[in-house]
């Protein structure tokens, strides 16, 4: 197995040991043994535990935010736009139903460094600011300050995404569908 493959086969156990079992109920020992490598494997990789949550969570908001960026439009519509994006984002959280448990649990923990959400945040999803500040720009959105827009998007996106999640019958529903965006919508609208 290469290094490359031994890296990410110790991200794919942290994540599901994560999810499963807790960020502080799994030791790097326990890591290492499921992923099938030595200990100093895990430690040659990761420096630490944290290191390891850290790059977890870089990496998820990278897949993240290249999965919803594809399917972006650019129709000349911003609220069509927007729908579009906030029901990719959405898509993607049911096609990722692992990755988006460890959203829910770890978006807003300690487990994960705050400079590191600030960089997921501002750097792997600042395209979202961007749009968001066009939006205002364009008259459509309110002039709330961009950090409290983005938190409380944020906020809407995982209790949506959960929702979703436990009752996946119901994002066959455009009524359902819709009514999601629509609340989101109505919070940063102008």
């Amino acid at each position: 197995m290469s290094d490359k493959t031994k890296k990410q086969q110790i991200l794919d156990t942290a994540l599901s040991l994560f999810v499963h079992q807790g960020f502080y109920a799994t030791s790097t020992a326990s890591i290492a043994k499921a992923a099938g490598v030595a200990t100093g494997t895990l430690f040659h990789h990761f420096s630490s535990k944290e290191a390891l949550m850290n790059q977890l969570f870089l990496n998820i908001k990278q897949g993240f935010a290249d999965g919803i960026q594809a399917q972006m439009l650019h129709s000349g519509d911003f609220k069509r736009d927007t729908e579009h994006l906030w029901q990719a984002a959405i898509q993607w959280a049911l096609e990722h139903p692992l990755r988006q448990s460890f959203f829910q649990q770890y978006s807003l923990s300690p487990a994960v460094s705050e400079s590191i959400r600030q960089q997921a945040m501002h750097e792997t999803l600042g395209f979202l600011s961007t749009m968001l500040q066009q939006g205002q720009v364009l008259g459509l959105l309110a002039k709330h300050p961009l950090h409290l827009m983005l938190a409380n998007c944020h906020g809407q996106y995982l209790a949506s995404a959960q929702f979703f999640i436990e009752n996946p019958e119901k994002w066959g529903d455009a009524a359902h569908r819709e009514a999601s965006f629509t609340m989101m919508w109505r919070s940063i609208a102008k």
